[in-house]
């Protein structure tokens, strides 16, 4: 019987796509699903000639790969990972290897490895962004943990990545579950973009009156521009889409209450458990969060319905203004998530190489942006950078884009326009570029009140005062 080279269980889009995906590029690959039907429509969407097969049974399934079997899990993050583990291990031998490409969370993906590590099976944590058309066509992978696995799906997973300049966008992560974690802090990262988005759309529209067609206009110039990216790009593409069932733009139709699948909240969770400031990605997640209470804020609006928008001098003026403080606000962003992964991988012994991260974002992901290169540029001259916001060459872009970022964000102020993700991103720049921030003063209230002690600008050692009360 024919042995094929992967195994991929979970045909639903993504699963497909990716088993696609690794066939096109000349491997052959066996397909499982709980799901018969889906198993069996497996060959029918395949490109002609290459070699897939649809299996109904686990045991079909693990039979016929080749050994070391290469099995890679395309199944919702949580217990549908362990229960497909449960039932999958018993029938694998010891050198197999076993990678989860979904959503883990990454400490989940740490027990796993413990687990199988003493059956002696490789397990992996790979991350996986582009959607379903980067899935099937090139995706950015973030492979992470058993090195020696690694380098055994090294070959296939440089075929069907991305490409950037020839150069793949896969590359090793880091130890342990560092895929996950990568993984993780792109999807913070996303969040935070996205509401810098929609923050710069409602400014266009609310001020400026721009129209669908004219907000296409704008995006696309953007993304001619310096700020080319997915997220730019496809959000232009969405003014232009018209609504099947009203003949009117479907973007106007939509309800504004948005979804979340739980990596923008790990981010932040994480972020908060080893101490690092990502107010951005914080405030993307409370948005959607507050975005929810759709109810409560229409009873809201007809309570504090006073606001009155000034119109800005001049319009064309303030289409820029707008697009270079977005601009900036996404360019911190990125710095609060690399920052994260900086500290994560000293906490946790990762060993996360920020330059090669940065490389493999530049394409396939959903954060894919012209921005990456020059992070990219900074990263190979300084692998060690804390932060990329104290790379002299970021620091010049930084410096020409802040004044908008400052207008932006004092009109959206002013005129009562909601903008927490411009206004924490301009907070966490103005913080971090402070060499002396008021904190001083909250180390004396901890002291008065708990005996918290503090530290002295002029002589090393911890402190404690007894304060004296004035009772007046």
């Amino acid at each position: 019987m024919e042995k094929y080279n992967y195994g991929v269980i979970g045909l639903g889009v993504m699963g497909r796509n990716l088993l696609y995906n690794i066939a096109d590029n000349g491997f052959s690959v066996a397909g499982f699903d709980l799901d018969a039907e889906k198993a069996r429509e497996l060959e029918q969407g395949a490109t002609q000639n290459t070699v897939v097969k649809g299996t109904a049974s686990l045991e079909d399934f693990v039979s016929a790969l080749e050994t070391p079997r290469k099995i890679i899990l395309m199944v919702p993050a949580g217990k549908p990972v362990d229960a497909v583990l449960e039932n999958i291990t018993p029938l694998l031998n010891k050198g197999d290897i076993v990678v989860d490409a979904g959503n883990s969370y990454f400490k989940d993906t740490e027990r796993r490895i413990a687990e199988l590590a003493s059956k002696g099976l490789h397990f992996m944590g790979m991350g996986v962004s582009g959607g379903e058309k980067g899935a099937r066509t090139g995706p950015s992978i973030m492979p992470g943990g058993d090195l020696e696995a690694f380098n055994l799906l090294k070959p296939m997973l440089e075929s069907i990545a991305a490409k950037v300049d020839g150069e793949a966008c896969t590359a090793y992560m880091g130890k342990s579950s560092a895929g996950n974690y990568v993984k993780m802090v792109h999807n913070g990262i996303e969040y935070a973009i996205m509401q810098l988005i929609s923050e710069a759309y409602d400014l266009l529209r609310k001020v400026a009156n721009l129209n669908n067609d004219q907000l296409y206009e704008v995006f696309k110039e953007w993304n001619n521009g310096e700020m080319n990216s997915f997220l730019i790009e496809i959000t232009r593409d969405i003014f232009q889409q018209k609504d099947s069932l009203t003949n009117d733009y479907l973007v106007d139709q939509i309800l504004d209450k948005a979804g979340a699948k739980g990596t923008g909240k790990w981010t932040s969770e994480q972020a908060m458990e080893i101490g690092v400031s990502i107010p951005t990605i914080d405030i993307a997640v409370t948005s959607r969060i507050l975005s929810a209470y759709k109810d409560e804020r229409m009873k809201a609006s007809q309570l504090y319905s006073e606001k009155q928008i000034i119109a800005p001098e001049n319009i064309e003026s303030f289409i820029k203004e707008v697009g270079d403080a977005l601009y900036l606000a996404t360019l911190i962003s990125y710095a609060q998530g690399l920052s994260l992964l900086v500290k994560a991988s000293e906490e946790y012994a990762f060993d996360i190489p920020l330059k090669d991260v940065v490389k493999i974002w530049r394409g396939g992901c959903i954060i894919r942006s012209v921005l990456l290169e020059k992070f990219y540029s900074a990263y190979t001259q300084n692998p060690d950078l804390s932060n990329i916001l104290l790379d002299k060459d970021i620091s010049e872009i930084v410096k020409s884009k802040l004044k908008s970022l400052r207008s932006t964000a004092a009109y959206a102020v002013h005129n009562g326009i909601s903008s927490l993700g411009i206004q924490t991103a301009l907070g966490y720049f103005d913080a971090y570029t402070t060499e002396s921030l008021p904190v001083n003063l909250i180390q004396a209230q901890r002291d008065y009140f708990g005996a918290h002690t503090y530290q002295r600008i002029d002589r090393e050692g911890v402190f404690h005062t007894s304060w004296k009360s004035t009772n007046n």
